[in-house]
């Protein structure tokens, strides 16, 4: 429950959208929109940072993860908890001139909040929106309000940046597959298995998962047959996973388009898989692979040259280049629609 103290310095877009702006546009304050977690460290960091240039209003996130990750604890929001006794302390202090005031609203709203609250300057905290942020309405508001924002790391530095990508590569254990089931999976079952690859993957412009599995003998054929599962894997950052998120996203500091391969930060899932593959000596003869996009074509012409049968795929990509290459090295190459 919030004190009278805390009070004073909070606000919520749902009781300011039909309301005057005037208090919060008063306070020429410099914004930290609603950011992913970040440490209480870092947070102290920001307030060095900023609070001598003026107010500083920090977004809180009504949601537990970031619009698109539900669920993936790379992705989990700020919560208000982690840093309300450093805000409470720095706003204590006498004869302080300039203050944090909170701002909680659901993440969609960011828009409307760039466009009737007249921030100064915007501060993003990289990772705290799915795809890429020069593709978003926010950025679009922000250049034609003409406000100055920037982009930075969720760390201190690149020590914290490695030791968080540890952390989750812990707690993305607990989601273990058992690849070896006795039953073998389905087709929607291998898409599954991909579909639970793609979320470990810290690559928030997009999430690629892949399943390779073997067919087992006397199940039948397309929908009705079933795969011994051989491995998984997803697209990953290098050369650790928090990189970009730290260094600096190459897509968005190079205003790349979706589709251009010339700017990227990871390892796309089909080499991570074919890595994986050639690390543990996985026999690829007469595999299967699922993924839910289908491979770009650098992957497809790589994949034109493994002993993989088959290709299953759900998302369309590159004009259906890799059909033809695919097709053309004599795989074959079938799209199930989820």
């Amino acid at each position: 429950m919030s004190t009278p103290a805390q009070s004073e310095y909070s606000f919520d877009w749902a009781e300011l959208a039909f309301a005057s702006k005037k208090p919060v546009r008063e306070l020429k304050a410099i914004f930290i929109a609603a950011p992913r977690e970040i440490s209480p460290a870092r947070f102290k960091q920001l307030i060095k940072e900023y609070l001598p240039q003026g107010n500083i209003v920090l977004g809180i996130a009504k949601e537990e993860f970031i619009d698109g990750f539900s669920g993936q604890p790379q992705f989990r929001t700020l919560q208000l908890k982690s840093v309300r006794k450093i805000i409470d302390m720095v706003n204590a202090r006498a004869g302080l001139t300039s203050h944090i005031y909170t701002m909680r609203y659901f993440q969609r709203e960011l828009p409307f909040l760039i466009d009737e609250l007249r921030f100064k300057e915007v501060i993003l905290i990289r990772g705290s929106w799915q795809y890429m942020f020069h593709t978003s309405s926010a950025y679009y508001r922000l250049i034609q309000q003409k406000i100055k924002f920037q982009i930075v790391s969720p760390f201190i530095n690149e020590a914290e940046a490695r030791k968080y990508s540890k952390k989750i590569a812990r707690m993305q254990q607990e989601w273990a597959i058992d690849l070896n089931h006795s039953d073998g999976y389905s087709e929607s079952g291998m898409f599954e298995l991909a579909a639970i690859a793609s979320k470990m993957s810290f690559d928030y412009n997009f999430q690629t998962g892949v399943s390779l599995g073997l067919k087992m003998p006397g199940t039948g054929k397309g929908s009705k047959a079933r795969y011994q599962a051989l491995a998984i894997a997803c697209n990953e950052v290098v050369p650790f996973s928090t990189y970009a998120l730290h260094h600096g996203n190459v897509r968005e500091i190079n205003l790349s388009p979706p589709n251009d391969l010339n700017y990227y930060d990871t390892n796309h899932a089909e080499v991570e898989l074919i890595l994986g593959a050639s690390r543990h000596e996985t026999n690829l003869k007469g595999a299967t692979l699922f993924i839910n996009l289908l491979p770009c074509p650098t992957c497809a012409r790589m994949l034109s040259q493994t002993d993989i049968d088959e290709f299953v795929y759900s998302i369309d990509h590159s004009e259906g280049y890799a059909i033809k290459m695919l097709e053309a090295a004599g795989k074959k190459v079938r799209r199930i629609v989820l």
